[in-house]
């Protein structure tokens, strides 16, 4: 309910008071929208990075199972030729 300027001798204050606080919530709003988008970017840049890491580990786990079965491959193959009768005296 507002008072009329004249019933109030510090009304004036009071209306300034209102004015400044009127700006402040203004700041304050702009300032938290501006923080929110920031949140939201960082949201996504989180979770593109986030998708990155677990592409890559999906990556070295194919690479360190092909390692895996390129060295049992290598000790068969190491086993042959040291099986071979073209080596017997």
């Amino acid at each position: 309910m507002y008072v009329l300027a004249s019933s109030r001798p510090d009304a004036a204050e009071l209306e300034r008071n209102v004015d400044e606080l009127r700006t402040v919530i203004i700041r304050l709003r702009r300032d938290l929208t501006n923080k929110e988008g920031y949140a939201d970017r960082l949201e996504v840049l989180l979770r593109a990075r986030t998708e990155r890491m677990d592409e890559l580990a999906n990556t070295i786990a194919t690479l360190r199972e092909q390692n895996r079965r390129l060295n049992e491959e290598a000790d068969h193959l190491a086993e042959m030729v040291r099986m071979s009768p073209g080596d017997a005296p």
